[in-house]
């Protein structure tokens, strides 16, 4: 069975966040290139990794994404002591910020199959089991990505946003599921580019404050059936 290490960052900056996963990106890509133009030699094994963590506010802006879908200036930024990045992901802009749980797999989807669609497909999935446990009923939304709530009706929201990026098959950036969220923040922007439908939290939608590290173990159960594997868990984080 393929397995997947895990590592829990807690409460990191998303610029560090980024650096890693892209530090990741490049020890893995640079192993399948040295398997291209050093034939016969043993082949290093590249591991695939599933990291949860927890920004401070943040706004983040995918490559196609618009800047006029950011509502606020610098000086408004600064006084909500938030900041805001140009990626390198998929998608438009959005929030991360305490109470949300984001995941970041890095994996290299020649272990499992080379199809961005369907990798898409299978990270909402994952978000859709394991918000059904709270009985929220997560559904896929024609032409966007991401999990949505009441598709089909002037209610519709999103509840997690996803924006990946792929470099020789192997992944970087995720999802963000809104947990305990301020779901204030998301006023600052055009959520995903999206003007006429809203976002939401499992908090919002179920009138409580909810348990983060249960939702982190159901995701956890989730991701490990959904893709196949086997979770690790780590204390310690190494890739090099």
């Amino acid at each position: 069975m393929r397995k997947i290490h895990f590592h829990d960052l807690g409460n990191i900056e998303y610029g560090k966040a980024w650096d890693l996963q892209e530090q990741m990106l490049k020890v893995a890509v640079a192993e399948k290139s040295r398997r291209i133009t050093e034939p016969g030699t043993p082949e290093v094994q590249i591991d695939n990794y599933l990291l949860f963590c927890e920004h401070p506010h943040v706004y983040t802006l995918g490559k196609s994404g618009h800047m006029e879908n950011l509502l606020v200036n610098d000086a408004q930024l600064e006084e909500m002591g938030a900041v805001f990045y140009k990626t390198n992901r998929g998608g438009d802009i959005t929030y991360h910020g305490p109470g949300q749980i984001v995941g970041y797999p890095v994996l290299d989807l020649e272990q499992f199959f080379t199809d961005l669609g369907l990798y898409m497909r299978s990270l909402e999935q994952v978000i859709i089991n394991t918000v059904a446990h709270y009985g929220i009923n997560g559904e896929r939304l024609d032409g966007s990505t991401g999990v949505w709530i009441d598709v089909g009706t002037p209610q519709v929201r999103k509840i997690c946003a996803m924006g990946v990026r792929a470099s020789r098959w192997v992944t970087i950036h995720g999802f963000a599921l809104n947990v305990n969220s301020n779901m204030s923040y998301f006023e600052n922007i055009v959520a995903c580019g999206i003007d006429d439908k809203g976002v939401t939290s499992i908090q919002k939608e179920l009138g409580r404050e909810i348990d983060e590290q249960e939702v982190k173990e159901l995701l956890k159960k989730e991701f490990a059936m959904v893709f196949e594997s086997e979770i690790i868990n780590e204390t310690a984080l190494s890739f090099a």
